[in-house]
């Protein structure tokens, strides 16, 4: 019998517990496999934390948020063995081949597994929806509609107060949660890592709008960074487990140098982890579970070392080695529909 490991690493996002179901189940009804989760992503695997999963242990799992299994941002390829123990491992419990579900990270860790005979099939799942092969990740739905809920709630403050306000969203290299939620919220400006900005276009354009209307909303990405301050530091000095640098808080930069060039009240409201909280939406729930059955499909038809996604509304694959190069840019035809609504 053919014993299959599941894991979730790097950032938690809404729908990872329904691919997990979704993976559980097609293996073993499908399929008469058995499935392992193992715990706390490559943690488990390096350090042996492994559980059997069941049909019972996934039931009612659907709609809960986080994942069952744990998860850590710890990549084991920069640790002293991290690879031998993982193939020590896989040996020891007789995994025959692993669904990685997790951020580009994790796939990028699956992809340099995979040159050591790792048999490895990974699902995308992040908020940030930066996979390439797939028009959409597991979790990003869910953020976009949390993100949009959150703009329209300052839209009443700032209309009343006569205020800008900055409402800072997760995105530390793309900025599709900030365009999505900008363009679905009727944000008046977004600012993204993909587009170039300034802070002096940027007052003159909302100084502009305030001879009409009274208030702005400006959403900004994490990562973006204004090309008119040479010296503005996108990065601290800390660094995460994945070796990824913790970044400084743009919103509140950006609404202290907006207050300044326009002379207007602002105030910034930074989202953080709501967006990756909660019970996943009906979108993400369907593709998680859609995702899931895919991944399981090719583990038993044994096409390894790829991405299971969505293009359009059809279930492909790519290649790890097409995956793991670049992250997936924002659509511009996207951002520009959205700034047709600056200002």
């Amino acid at each position: 019998m053919s014993r299959v490991g599941i894991l979730t690493c790097g950032g938690d996002c809404p729908g990872l517990n329904a691919a997990i179901r979704a993976v559980t189940r097609k293996l073993i009804i499908g399929y008469d496999y058995e499935v392992l989760g193992i715990k706390n992503g490559y943690n488990g695997l390096i350090e042996g934390d492994v559980q059997p999963l069941s049909m019972y242990s996934v039931s009612g799992v659907l709609p809960r948020g986080g994942t069952i299994l744990g998860t850590s941002s710890k990549n084991p390829l920069l640790l002293e063995h991290g690879k031998e123990a993982i193939k020590e491992n896989l040996k020891r419990f007789e995994i025959d081949s692993l669904v990685v579900i997790g951020a580009k990270s994790a796939i990028d860790v699956a992809y340099e597994l995979s040159h050591d005979g790792v048999k490895c099939v990974a699902i995308p799942s992040t908020i940030d929806n930066d996979v390439l092969g797939t028009d959409f990740t597991i979790g990003f739905d869910t953020a976009v509609n949390i993100a949009t809920r959150a703009i329209d709630m300052v839209h009443t403050t700032a209309e009343s107060h006569h205020r800008i306000i900055v409402v800072e969203m997760m995105g530390s290299s793309t900025g599709w949660i900030a365009t999505y939620a900008g363009l679905a919220g009727g944000a008046d400006c977004i600012l993204i890592p993909e587009i170039e900005f300034t802070l002096d276009a940027t007052a003159e354009l909302l100084k502009k709008r305030h001879k009409r209307r009274k208030f702005s909303i400006v959403v900004v990405a994490e990562g973006a960074i204004p090309t008119d301050v040479p010296n503005f530091q996108s990065v601290s000095s800390k660094v995460d487990a994945l070796g990824n640098t913790y970044l400084c808080s743009i919103g509140e930069f950006v609404g202290v140098e907006l207050a300044k060039r326009t002379g207007m009240e602002t105030r910034v409201t930074t989202l953080g982890y709501i967006q990756r909280g909660g019970s996943p939406s009906v979108p993400d729930r369907i593709l998680a579970t859609r995702l899931g059955v895919a991944a399981a499909e090719k583990i038993k038809n044994k096409e390894f070392s790829v991405v299971v996604g969505v293009v359009g509304n059809k279930i492909v694959s790519t290649p790890l080695e097409n995956v793991t190069d670049n992250v997936k840019k924002v659509n511009l035809e996207m951002f520009d529909t959205a700034s047709t609504f600056f200002g």
